[in-house]
Parts: C-alpha cells; structure tokens; sequence
C-alpha cells in the first residue's frame, strides 16, 4: 500500500504566566504516516457491523412479529373452543354451560394471552433498549459517563 505523510502541529497547553512565544517558534511540524490499508480496514469492519446489525434488527422485529401472530392464533382457538363452541345449546342448561365457558374463555385469556402480551412487551423494550440503544448510540471508547445534573450546570454559569 501506498504511504502519505501528513503534516500536523503540535500544540501545547502552557499556563497563563509564561510569556508568549512567537509564533513559528510554537509550531513544529512533525510527520506522521497515513496508512491506507488502515482506513479500508476499519471501514470494512464498520459495513460488516452495520450489515450484521440489519440482520440482527429484522429478526429481532421478526420475533415480535411471530409473537404477535401466535396470540392472535391463540385468541382465536381460545374463542372457539369455548365460548362459539357453546352457541348452539338450548334450554336451562344452556345459560350455565354459556357461563361457565365465556369463564373459561376469560381464564385462559388472562392467564395465556395476558402473560404472552407481557412477554411481548418486555422483549420489545429489551430490544430497544440493548439492540438498538447500544448499536446506535453507545460507544465503548473510554470516555467516564457523567449524569447531567442541574447543580453542577448552574455552577458552572
């Protein structure tokens, strides 16, 4: 690969009682290697991150999207089983047996589909949260994170 060199400056921070030099004396030019088999690579890196990421968000919305579908699937089999099942009947017995199946329909709706609904609820903000929170925002490259805080904010005004 071919090398390019780049010029830089070097500056440095000096308390306020030091007099001023003047200025070509502050400047020194040093030269630093470009490297650009460096630049392609960590590119390379960044597109098969970005495309594995897309992979990772399709199906993560996949998931929620089966999930959806199953308590959908569900609700249906729970209402026919149940409380359509139990349509058809005449007489006495047939305002207990609609009783006790719309009971049984509430039962199995609250105790399945209520806790698939909060399964799916939770998977959708772990979601947020980890896949798409750290993929987008966070950057583990060393900086300490400091909380905004309103006192510290006025204080420094």
């Amino acid at each position: 690969m071919r090398k390019v060199k780049k010029k830089t400056e070097e500056k440095t921070d000096k308390p306020h009682h030091v007099q001023p030099q003047p200025q070509h004396q502050k400047q020194q030019n040093h030269e630093e290697e470009f490297d650009m088999s460096e630049i392609f690579i960590h590119q390379l890196i960044h597109t098969i991150e970005y495309v594995l990421g897309t992979v990772s968000n399709t199906a993560s919305y996949l998931r929620l999207w089966a999930l959806s579908l199953a308590h959908a699937q569900l609700s249906e089999v729970f209402y026919a089983k149940t409380i359509k099942s139990s349509l058809h009947g005449t007489g006495g017995l047939y305002i207990i047996e609609s009783v006790l199946t719309c009971f049984l329909f509430l039962m199995f709706t609250l105790g399945v589909l209520m806790m698939m609904d909060v399964l799916e609820c939770f998977l959708h903000a772990l979601r947020l949260h980890w896949v798409e929170f750290q993929n987008k925002f966070y950057y583990a490259d060393g900086i300490d994170f400091e909380p905004f805080s309103y006192g510290a904010a006025i204080k420094e005004t």
